[in-house]
C-alpha cells in the first residue's frame, strides 16, 4: 500500500465506513481470549516459564492469516458451511461433517462453561458443582444481549475485549517480567516431548475451528445488510479489522503467559486457575486477584456468545435446519453439563479439563481449514478475490505444520 492509498484509507469518509464495517474481527477475537486460552497460557507459563512464548506468536500469526481467508469467503458472498454442503452434496457425508463441526462447538463451550464455573468459585466461593447449575443463568445475559441489533452485540464486544485487555496490562505491570527473556523466547522455539502437549493446546486455543467457521458467516451477513458492492474495498477493511482485533488478542495471550511465568514459575508454583487467583493475593494484593477473576468471568460469558453464533452458522449452513439461537444456547449448555458435572464429581482439576479440550480443538482444526484453503483458491467461487499462488502455498504449508504438530503429540504423548 503506497502513501497515496494509505492517505485515502485514513480519510474521514473511509474511516467512517471502516467503523461501520468494524466488529466482526472483535467477535472472532473473543474466541482467542476465552477460558481455554487462560488454561493453556497459565499452565504453559507456570510450568515452562517464558519458553513457550514463541508458540503464542506463531499460533496468533497463523490464526490471523486463516481468519483473513475465512473472511474473504464472506466477502465473496458465501459462508463456509454453505459451500461445504454444496460441494459434499451426499447427505450422509454432510451429516458426518456436521457432527464433527458440532464436536468442536461442544469442546469450545465446555471451556467457556468451565471458565464461568471457576470464576464463580474463586470470586464468590460458589462450589464447582453448584456453580455449574448457577452458570446456566449466563444464558439470560446471552439472550439480553443478542436480542438487540447485531451492531449492539459488536459494540458490546469492544467493552469485553477492552476490559480483558486492561486487566492483563494491569497484571503484567505488577508482575514485572524479565524483558530479555521475553524477547529471547519469542523467537527461539522450545519443542520437545515435554512441551508438545501445551504447544498443541495453545494452537487449539488460538486457531479455533468455530472461529474459522463463523468469520465468513459474520462478514457475509454484514455485507448483505449494507448492500456493499465494492468487494475489493471491503477486503481492505476486513484486513484492517482482522489485524487490529487479533493483534490485541495475541498481546493479551502473551500477557497471560508472561504473567504466569513471572508470578508463578519464578516462585516455584505450578498454578491452576484457582491457585492463580489465591496466589495473586499475597503477591500483588486482593485487587489484582479480583481483576483476574472478573476478567475470567467476562471471558467465559462473552466467548460463549461467539461459540453459539458459530454453532448457529454451522447448523444453518450444513443442515438448513433452523432453531432459535436462544434454544440452541440452552441445548449446548445442558449437553456440556454432563461431562462437566462428571469431571467435578471425579475430582478432576478444571485446568486439566480446559487444556485437554483445547488439544481436541487443535486436532479438529483441519475440518474447517482444508475447505477454506480449497475454496479461496477456486476462482469460480472467489472471482477476483481468489488467492494468489503464494497465498495458497503459504496456507498449505501452515496447515501441514499444524497437522505435523498434532501427529507429533499423538505419537509421543498418547
Amino acid at each position: 500500500m503506497d502513501a497515496e492509498k494509505i492517505k485515502k484509507f485514513f480519510s474521514k469518509t473511509s474511516l467512517r465506513n471502516f467503523w461501520i464495517f468494524f466488529g466482526s474481527g472483535l467477535i472472532v477475537s473473543m474466541a482467542y481470549m476465552d477460558p481455554g486460552n487462560w488454561g493453556t497460557n497459565i499452565e504453559g507459563g507456570s510450568t515452562f516459564n517464558y519458553a513457550l512464548l514463541w508458540a503464542i506468536w506463531l499460533a496468533n500469526g497463523m490464526a490471523m492469516f486463516f481468519q483473513y481467508l475465512s473472511g474473504k469467503i464472506g466477502i465473496a458472498g458465501y459462508s463456509l458451511s454453505e459451500i461445504v454442503k454444496d460441494r459434499i452434496k451426499t447427505k450422509w457425508k454432510v451429516f458426518i461433517y456436521w457432527l464433527g463441526a458440532e464436536v468442536s462447538i461442544l469442546a469450545t463451550d465446555l471451556a467457556e462453561f468451565l471458565g464461568i464455573v471457576v470464576a464463580l468459585n474463586i470470586l464468590f466461593g460458589v462450589p464447582l458443582l453448584i456453580g455449574s447449575f448457577i452458570s446456566i443463568l449466563e444464558i439470560l445475559f446471552f439472550f439480553a444481549l443478542t436480542k438487540k441489533s447485531f451492531r449492539a452485540v459488536e459494540k458490546a464486544f469492544i467493552w469485553f475485549v477492552s476490559i480483558i485487555s486492561l486487566a492483563f496490562v494491569y497484571e503484567l505491570f505488577l508482575a514485572k517480567p524479565e524483558f530479555s527473556q521475553i524477547i529471547f523466547h519469542s523467537v527461539v522455539p522450545n519443542l520437545n516431548s515435554s512441551t508438545i502437549f501445551i504447544v498443541v493446546g495453545i494452537i487449539g486455543a488460538t486457531i479455533m475451528p468455530h472461529a474459522l467457521f463463523i468469520h465468513s458467516w459474520l462478514i457475509k451477513n454484514k455485507l448483505k445488510e449494507s448492500k456493499a458492492k465494492d468487494k475489493k474495498r471491503f477486503l481492505k477493511f476486513h484486513v484492517a479489522d482482522t489485524i487490529i482485533s487479533l493483534t490485541v488478542a495475541g498481546i493479551v495471550n502473551a500477557a497471560m503467559l508472561i504473567m504466569a511465568a513471572s508470578a508463578f514459575y519464578q516462585k516455584g508454583i505450578i498454578a491452576t486457575l484457582s491457585q492463580a487467583y489465591y496466589t495473586l493475593v499475597p503477591l500483588f494484593g486482593e485487587f489484582a486477584a479480583i481483576v483476574f477473576g472478573s476478567a475470567l468471568l467476562i471471558s467465559g460469558m462473552a466467548s460463549s456468545i461467539t461459540g453459539t453464533l458459530a454453532g448457529q452458522s454451522i447448523m444453518e449452513g450444513l443442515t438448513r435446519f433452523r432453531i432459535g439461537i436462544f434454544t440452541r444456547r440452552v441445548i449446548t449448555r445442558f449437553i456440556n453439563m454432563i461431562p462437566l458435572t462428571a469431571a467435578i464429581l471425579l475430582g478432576l482439576e478444571p485446568l486439566k479439563v480446559l487444556v485437554y479440550s483445547q488439544v481436541i480443538l487443535s486436532i479438529l482444526i483441519p475440518l474447517p481449514l482444508i475447505p477454506i484453503i480449497l475454496f479461496t483458491s477456486d476462482k469460480k467461487i472467489m472471482g477476483n478475490l481468489v488467492n494468489k499462488k503464494w497465498t495458497t502455498i503459504f496456507a498449505w504449508t501452515l496447515s501441514a505444520l499444524i497437522i505435523a504438530l498434532n501427529v507429533y503429540l499423538i505419537t509421543t504423548v498418547f
